[in-house]
């Protein structure tokens, strides 16, 4: 996870967790896309920036916080291109990656502790795209 760029954003309900995250992955290179507090927000205004980013290269991967993670997903998944998985257990996260390809990872403030968190995370960045069969099937994801 070291040398991977990663674009992250959450609105008010996830601005806690974003930024533990960032503390607890100090190596890591994180374009932050906000917000940068608790005061209620609209999570498309941090989450449209943060996946632009990643379509244009600026970042291989991203992380969108909201409380249920709903919300930053279907705004991630608007872009072309991008793959949001909603995870809130470690195997989730390992068949988001292993078998969708997602580049965006979804995670419910609300639902989550912070370890458990960290441990979706560091499942979601260790494991790699299987290809072969799921290829087929990531490639008819776009309309």
């Amino acid at each position: 996870m070291n040398e991977q760029r990663i674009a992250i954003s959450a609105d008010h309900a996830g601005y806690e967790l974003k930024e533990n995250i960032k503390k607890h992955y100090p190596s890591v290179e994180f374009g932050d896309f906000g917000t940068n507090g608790t005061a209620s927000v609209d999570y498309p205004d941090f989450v449209h920036p943060m996946a632009t980013a990643i379509q244009k290269g600026e970042f291989d991967y991203g992380i969108a916080i909201c409380g249920s993670a709903n919300g930053v997903s279907m705004v991630a998944n608007r872009h072309a291109g991008i793959r949001a998985a909603l995870c809130w257990m470690p195997e989730i996260a390992h068949l988001a990656r292993q078998h969708n390809n997602a580049n965006v990872l979804s995670l419910p403030a609300r639902y989550l502790s912070n370890e458990e968190a960290f441990r979706i995370i560091d499942e979601f960045f260790s494991t790699d795209f299987e290809g072969g069969r799921h290829q087929a099937r990531v490639d008819k994801i776009e309309c």
